[in-house]
């Protein structure tokens, strides 16, 4: 999040595209509901309508993967009524007469061609946005799970600049992150490309610090393979061994039967988690890891806020804590990792991570800081970008709108889409291992349009199945106008409906993300 939780509730505009808030954030949901209580306009852009939709001023129920042509159609409006923020653009920005050629052929007629959305509705939301003082656009995975979802990013933070709601209090570019320490792992190098703190292995420099602190030669210059990729390598037999933490791939990733296909031909898998998740199953070791509650240590929150873990109880069992299990695996293949502690760990991160020098364990015990922070006297930084880019002026990049890869047809006529419950997560490893959320939300269901649930003789609670050119499942229906026809949505959270068998590997060439959210399916009443 270029800003913080809390400001969400002094934006005089929120946009919230492809978030489903109040269930999959609901920490961050309140914040809303405090900013629709002072006030605030609440614009939600999902095909479904969800919890947050019903809370919004306009819901725009968006066709699905076509987001950048709802908000190209935004800027167009924005740049014909000169509405946009000139001194921002022109005193902080480059590249806005390339944006504002590409624009200017999405009217917000062509755009509702496209999205579904009236045309006077695009034009009402482009002006509310651009007049208000503070205005801040949430996001989410709906946003991004898509063969176009770095343009669609693109498209956010274009229309963040033209109307200047970046690097100022109560605005921004927020993305919401899905798991508790999502953005620590990030923060962290656990991307193909970078070392901690974002720092590419492509750089000379950045390499030889970190080879000088490890004590080593040097280190690879060329990045490294996607979770995709990984797996395609798998499959193809050019990769050989894989070793999984905290992940269920299984369940996570698309066409799921390609991936357990995939890990069945390793010659060696290896899985360290808490507990013996149905990728676990598949593996030749699994090393018991610790919980949360079981382990020290700090995890980063979506707003960049890096916060201590304390230790309540010692691990069950033969579990370890994930470091302990790292370094004892690393002395055994012959490079000896001999830290002390995970305070010791830390005190590396801090030295060799320019956003994170300044903080420490001892700071942290005070409470948590946002990072950048590149001094001890620094206090931590609550928003980005306020006077400057990092990369000096912020660049326009004009995206171009483009269909999801699989579009419906006369043999998948419906478009499935993805998301998470509010009383699950993930891939439901912790959550249905509780006793007590199972009993809220036990079972999985379909969500169907009546409309489109009449059509095919499919009543309340029929068993059905869904079926996509990779596979299908069976899961119950539930009729309801929460999506619209054509559309049907479920979760990935229940392994006896896993519904990533069906969902498509097709992937953003850029950021190399799936696209989760669209694929073509049929459903039928099973027998």
């Amino acid at each position: 999040m270029t800003n913080s939780i809390k400001e969400i509730a002094g934006a005089d505009f929120i946009l919230a595209i492809g978030t489903n808030t109040t269930e999959s954030h609901p920490i961050i949901g309140l914040q809303v509901k405090k900013a629709r209580r002072n006030g605030s306009t609440l614009v939600v852009v999902d095909p479904r309508r969800t919890e947050v939709a019903e809370l919004a001023d306009l819901h725009l129920q968006i066709k699905s993967g076509s987001d950048i042509a709802l908000l190209n159609a935004m800027a167009h409006v924005i740049i014909e009524e000169k509405l946009w923020n000139k001194d921002f653009v022109n005193g902080r920005t480059e590249n806005f007469e390339a944006f504002k050629e590409t624009v200017k052929r999405y009217t917000p007629e062509f755009a509702s061609e496209i999205t579904g959305v009236p045309a006077e509705t695009i034009r009402e939301v482009a002006r509310g946005y651009a007049k208000a003082n503070n205005a801040t656009i949430l996001y989410t995975m709906g946003l991004t799970q898509h063969i176009c979802g770095t343009h669609n990013v693109f498209a956010v933070a274009n229309l963040a600049m033209l109307c200047g709601h970046i690097g100022k209090p109560n605005s921004g570019v927020n993305p919401l992150r899905g798991q508790n320490n999502v953005q620590g792992a990030c923060d962290m190098g656990a991307l193909p490309a970078v070392l901690t703190g974002y720092q590419p292995v492509t750089a000379d420099e950045v390499r030889a610090k970190f080879a000088k602190a490890w004590q080593v030669d040097e280190l690879p210059a060329k990045p490294g393979l996607t979770v995709g990729e990984i797996m395609e390598g798998a499959a193809e037999g050019r990769i050989k061994g894989m070793y999984i933490m905290g992940e269920n791939p299984v369940l996570s990733d698309p066409d799921a039967d390609h991936v357990i296909h995939a890990l069945s031909n390793l010659d060696f898998l290896v899985v360290q988690d808490i507990f013996l998740t149905e990728t676990a199953q598949l593996a030749d070791v699994v090393l018991p890891a610790a919980s949360f509650a079981e382990k020290d240590g700090t995890f980063t929150n979506t707003e960049r806020r890096v916060q201590r873990v304390r230790k309540a109880i010692n691990p069950v069992g033969e579990a370890k804590a994930d470091w302990e299990i790292i370094c004892a695996v690393s002395s055994a293949m012959g490079y000896a990792m001999k830290y002390a502690s995970v305070s010791n760990i830390f005190d590396e991160i801090a030295s060799l991570t320019p956003s994170y020098a300044g903080i420490s364990y001892s700071r942290l015990e005070e409470g948590g800081i946002q990072w950048p922070c590149p001094s001890a006297e620094h206090t931590g930084t609550p928003y980005l970008h306020k006077d400057k880019f990092v990369r000096g002026l912020g660049k326009f990049n004009p995206v171009e709108y483009i269909p999801p890869a699989e579009q419906p047809d006369e043999e998948y006529p419906l478009v499935l889409t993805t998301g998470r419950r509010h009383f699950h997560y993930h891939t439901g490893t912790m959550t249905q291992r509780t006793g007590a959320l199972e009993v809220y939300y036990g079972t999985e269901y379909l969500e169907i349009n009546p409309v489109d649930a009449s059509a095919l003789g499919i009543a309340e609670d029929d068993m059905v199945l869904v079926k996509s050119r990779r596979g299908e499942v069976r899961v119950k229906a539930r009729l309801t106008d929460v999506v619209p026809r054509g559309v049907v949505f479920t979760s990935f959270h229940f392994p006896d409906v896993a519904i990533n068998k069906l969902t498509n590997a097709a992937v953003d060439p850029l950021a190399k993300i799936p696209e989760l959210k669209v694929c073509a399916v049929k459903v039928e009443k099973a027998s």
